[in-house]
Order: C-alpha cells, then structure tokens, then sequence
C-alpha cells in the first residue's frame, strides 16, 4: 500500500498549494503539513520552501516525487492483479498522428478485450496526464526527456513535406528559402509534429517567423483538406500524408527527416505486457 505521507506529498506536488491539497485530499491543513514534516524528517531534507510567498519543490522533493509517482503507478497494476477484473485495465495515450492514423486497429482490439481509456492530445498534455497518473503508457512522436521517463522504441517513420498534387512544388526538391514563400500550416504549439518541424528549421538557421503566411490548426484532417485545396503546405508523418489520393510530398534542399515513434511510461513501471500486445 502506498503510504498516506506520500499521497498527500504527491498532492502538493500536484497543487503546489497547502489549502489546496488539504481541500483535494478532505484533510486539515495542519495534517498536510505534518505529513511533509515527517517526510522531511525521515529523508533528513527539506522537501519545500517558500521564494516571496511561492511554494517551491527542493531538488530532493523532484527527486522523491520521480519515484513515488512510479510507486503509484505500479501499486494501481498490482491492484488489477490482485482483483482479477474481467476486463484488465488498460490506459493509452497517444498523439494524434499515432492515435489518428497509425495504430488505429490496435485500439479496436483493444476495445473488444480490455476496459481501455484511450486520449489523443499534443505531447505536453499527454506527459502531464501521465505524470498525474491518469494514464498508464504513451505512444508519442514528440521530443521529451529520456532522462526523466522509461521509453521503448515502436517503430520509426518518415516525416514528409505535402502539398496538393497540382502544387507547383509537387514531387520536387527546394531551397528553404522556396518555402518560406508558401502558405504555411501547422498544428498547435506543444504538439509533436510542429516541434519536429521547428526543430529542423533552427538546424538549417531558419524559423517559422520567416514564413509570409501562417495558419495553425489542431486537426490533421482540416489540414489534409486544406492542402488538398492547394490552400498551403504542411509535414506530416508519412501515415498521414499516405491517408488522401490528392495529397503529394516534396523535399527540402535533400534535407532527410525521420523520428522515432516510443513508448513513453514512468521509469521503475513494469508495463511490458502493454507493449507486448502492440507489437504481436
């Protein structure tokens, strides 16, 4: 059983707030700061401090508060086990080129054999929801820390530029400063794809603000129709790109970009049967 001075420490974490975590966990405010108290003086440190008011976590609070959240998480798979559910638990995250477009039929499966809860969001929100443990695993093309999360790789996909088939630059190869001249559409910030993106453009001494025309729009499909429409240019993962007849891609100055698809999940989790059943 996870101990109750470290569920009320995650909640602070969490609210980075005394009232606040007193008022999420049902408790007094004097009983949440005994808990960090005995924590303190059990771990011989100081776990917060106060900067003008501000509730501020030590370097052995973050440290702590790594591994109780993995505590966490394996206490929940246990329980599952321990309960024997008819259907087992199981908890996805993914971005939306992965959960979109990818492993589509994995999630039908999946559907039929477990009590599944499946999100598709951008790669910041998804770390969040797995960090306040309300998901299990994440299938993310974004950058994130490999020193902060356990990962495993799924598979690795071309990201493509495209365009709409009668586009001037179909099928060609051209100079980065041919594109800044076209209509540009990305998704949001914080989503894996934009990242990529902006990431190989600072490689090559460029930036999005350098673009005459700019649009940014969560969907993929609102983006494919616009492209198809010869509306703009975009990047996308090659499964996407692959997913409409009058889309074509093109290159940039024979610039080569492919990123790796992981499994993203809390370091010390046991969670090799969920990655099992996406590779069988």
């Amino acid at each position: 059983m996870l101990d109750y001075k470290i569920r009320t420490f995650l909640k602070v974490c969490e609210t980075m707030n005394y009232r606040r975590a007193a008022e999420e966990l049902n408790m007094s405010q004097p009983s949440i700061t005994q808990h960090i108290q005995a924590l303190e003086q059990y771990y011989n440190c100081k776990l917060f401090i106060y900067d003008r008011k501000h509730l501020l976590k030590t370097e052995q609070a973050k440290i702590l508060e790594h591994y109780s959240l993995s505590m966490r998480a394996n206490e929940r798979s246990l329980i599952n086990e321990l309960i024997k559910i008819p259907k087992r638990e199981i908890r996805i995250g993914a971005t939306k080129s992965i959960g979109n477009y990818v492993i589509n039929d994995k999630i039908k499966e999946f559907y039929d054999n477990y009590k599944l809860t499946f999100v598709i969001d951008n790669t910041h929100n998804l770390l969040s929801l797995l960090e306040k443990n309300k998901l299990d695993i994440l299938l993310i093309e974004g950058l994130f820390d490999k020193s902060h999360y356990d990962y495993k790789l799924y598979k690795r996909e071309k990201f493509v530029g495209i365009c709409a088939k009668d586009s001037s630059i179909a099928n060609k190869n051209i100079s980065f400063s041919s594109l800044t001249k076209q209509p540009l559409i990305l998704r949001e910030k914080g989503s894996g794809t934009r990242e990529i993106f902006e990431q190989e453009l600072r490689k090559n001494s460029y930036s999005i603000n350098q673009f005459e025309s700019i649009a940014s729009i969560s969907s993929f499909e609102y983006i494919l129709d616009f492209v198809e429409k010869n509306k703009g240019i975009s990047f996308v993962f090659e499964s996407v790109s692959n997913t409409r007849e009058n889309i074509a891609n093109f290159s940039v100055e024979d610039t080569r970009i492919e990123r790796e698809f992981n499994f993203v999940y809390l370091k010390n989790t046991n969670l090799d049967w969920i990655i099992d059943l996406f590779l069988v």
